[in-house]
């Protein structure tokens, strides 16, 4: 008997060693800088890009429970989990530690949205892994580059950017307009921090695009105004309107062309494409209270009457411009991609930039770096060649098309694929870098996706 009682006691000591030690929530707040949830997606069942939670644990065999779409990755020092939106909680447990159950609005996120990336910081009492952080300083020139670490922007002061990371290997990009980027990979030690100096190389002189005019390939861009015959301004009600800018058909070469830096597959190949017929497109994107005024009613996440409409899918964007059509009496639509590009480029006015309006992206976009994480009102940032605002960043914006391929063929007033899952966007918006806000960029969603970054701009047939 007294063995037996000698065993419990023992058992029961060896349970409250492991339990005394327990895993405890240090943090948990949206990402609002990182687009890792969108650059990376994954579907939940309703075929809605989920919410991505990082969890960051100095711990091996980590589990999680609460409504996980898809396997868990383990990554360098943390785990990335993807809930569908809506989800509360998720339960953390290890075999060696009390779990700890992470309620979202204990932390003022009252549930999660779709396509965020949130970080959920976890130490473990006892752990010597949770202390295993180190520190990596990037030196880097000029100045005005970014550095983003992990896909996490880290601020830097005159060239120099800190920060403190798990052990293990990390990725990094350095960019800066008008620069080569430089990115790869550094693996930090336990025993000291790393360093690294990185001098990024000038771009090569931009080829300028074959509708470019070579006389003013070094003009400055000079805001004048447009032309009155060029602009039309078509009253909705309540004394609200809607400027267009008219845009000259022609031929442009659409896709990853020489100014585009850094372009992603499916950019590619160019193509020559001839718009036969000249239409209008809005000069600013849709606005809230454009939106308010057809609709009655706003699903922006930024409240604002002049700040461009968010949260609003394709489908929405479709019965928006039904109701604005029985308004106006007009035959308003989106535009089609190649319609949207060639309007981004400046159509036959283009100078060959990079971004719409410029080669450097704080003088035509709110984006990461300049944002504050939130959308401006339209039409703060100058306009490209023909007079057009915020065709990079604020928000991107829906094409008409179905997203397919591109050929190396020319085309003729390409409408984009005859079928498929997902719509085009474009644009690039405020929370993207600036490499997403290029002209030939290319984004996609679900008709039914509707994401704080998405809006629209509409077009006009003559």
């Amino acid at each position: 008997m007294r063995n037996i009682l000698l065993s419990f006691v023992l058992l029961f000591a060896a349970i409250s060693t492991v339990f005394a030690q327990k895993l405890t929530v240090e943090s948990f707040k949206l990402a609002g800088s990182d687009l890792t949830a969108q650059t990376q997606p994954r579907k939940d069942l309703n075929d809605r890009n989920c919410a991505l939670i990082k969890v960051g644990i100095g711990l091996q065999g980590v589990q999680f429970e609460g409504g996980i779409m898809g396997n868990v990755e383990n990554k360098t020092g943390e785990y990335w989990v993807y809930m569908p939106q809506g989800n509360r909680q998720l339960k953390v447990k290890h075999a060696n530690y009390a779990p700890v159950m992470v309620t979202f609005a204990d932390y003022g996120v009252e549930k999660l949205e779709s396509n965020r990336t949130y970080e959920l910081i976890i130490t473990a009492s006892g752990s010597t892994q949770a202390a295993q952080k180190q520190r990596l300083t990037i030196r880097y020139s000029p100045s005005s580059a970014t550095v983003l670490v992990d896909n996490k922007m880290v601020k830097g002061t005159n060239g120099v950017a800190q920060t403190t990371l798990p052990v293990g290997q990390h990725s990094y990009i350095v960019a800066c307009d008008g620069y080569e980027s430089e990115e790869g990979t550094v693996k930090l030690k336990a025993s000291a921090p790393s360093n690294i100096q990185i001098t990024l190389t000038k771009e090569a002189t931009a080829i300028q695009s074959p509708v470019a005019q070579p006389t003013m390939a070094q003009q400055p861009v000079v805001q004048t105004p447009i032309a009155n015959s060029d602009n039309i301004t078509i009253p909705v009600k309540d004394g609200i309107s809607i400027d267009m800018v008219r845009v000259e058909a022609g031929t442009f070469t659409m896709g990853a062309t020489a100014e585009m830096k850094d372009p992603f597959g499916n950019e590619k190949p160019t193509h020559r494409v001839t718009l036969t017929n000249d239409y209008y497109i809005g000069k600013y994107e849709v606005t809230q209270a454009l939106w308010k005024a057809v609709m009655g009613k706003n699903p922006s996440l930024f409240k604002g009457d002049n700040l461009p409409v968010e949260q609003v899918s394709w489908d929405d964007c479709q019965e928006f411009i039904s109701k604005l059509n029985r308004i106006t009496g007009k035959m308003f639509r989106l535009p089609t991609e190649a319609e949207w590009e060639y309007a981004a480029r400046g159509g036959n006015k283009s100078r060959g930039y990079q971004y719409s309006g410029s080669n450097n992206t704080l003088d035509v976009a709110w984006f990461r770096d300049n944002s504050g994480s939130n959308t401006h009102a339209v039409g703060t940032k100058q306009p490209n060649e023909l007079g057009i605002y915020d065709m990079s960043g604020n928000v991107d914006e829906w094409c008409q098309d179905w997203k397919g391929a591109y050929s190396s063929s020319s085309q003729v007033n390409p409408t984009g694929a005859n079928s498929g899952s997902y719509r085009v966007c474009r644009g690039g918006s405020w929370g993207c870098i600036a490499r997403i806000c290029r002209s030939s960029y290319r984004y996609c969603g679900t008709p039914v996706s509707r994401y704080t970054f998405l809006g629209l701009r509409l077009v006009l047939s003559e």
